[in-house]
């Protein structure tokens, strides 16, 4: 285990700059620097000082490594299909909902669509695997076809709708940034 790699990676999902961390922790700059890039060990008790700013646990540091997926299979899919509105949803990642990011397949029948869904900050890209997508975003909409992609903020109501003669399929990563 690269204990600077991880501090490193702690310190930058905390949002925090090396000289904030320093500041923090009654250390310098440099120190967190040498820390980062693995060239000076911190002791037991500066470590512990770092994890408790970072919000990390001893236990959570030394075993994040260990508890997390990195390649997920089909097997792992959640897919639902809605009849009424005609498109198949599958979650490429089951616990997505927990995360910072959900990536989804979404396969749009013929004359299929979304609901549409309120205005939040959430960030989202729509790559078009094949056919073409209509995005409805409050009074505008935008289009795209196989090879095109869709990036936005949904801060106004907004609603993707199949707008091809046949069945189109896209990959629909959105963040969980809610109003």
């Amino acid at each position: 285990m690269e204990v600077g790699q991880n501090i490193k990676r702690l310190r930058i999902k905390k949002g925090l700059t090396q000289e904030e961390l320093a500041e923090r922790t009654d250390l310098s700059k440099g120190y967190i620097s040498q820390i980062e890039r693995d060239l000076s060990s911190p002791s037991l008790e500066t470590l512990f000082d770092l994890l408790n700013v970072l919000g990390s646990s001893p236990k959570e540091f030394f075993d994040e490594e260990l508890n997390q997926k990195v390649v997920y299979t089909v097997d792992d899919r959640t897919i639902y299909t809605d009849e009424e509105r005609k498109y198949r949803t599958e979650w490429l990642i089951p616990e997505s909902n927990e995360k910072e990011m959900e990536p989804i397949l979404v396969t749009f029948f013929k004359h299929g669509e979304f609901k549409q869904y309120e205005p939040s900050r959430s960030e989202t890209l729509v790559y078009v695997l094949s056919g073409k997508i209509a995005l409805k975003l409050g009074n505008h909409t935008y289009f795209a076809k196989t090879g095109e992609t869709l990036y936005y903020v949904a801060s106004d109501s907004h609603q993707l709708v199949n707008d091809n003669d046949g069945e189109s399929e896209c990959l629909i990563v959105a963040t969980h940034s809610y109003l």
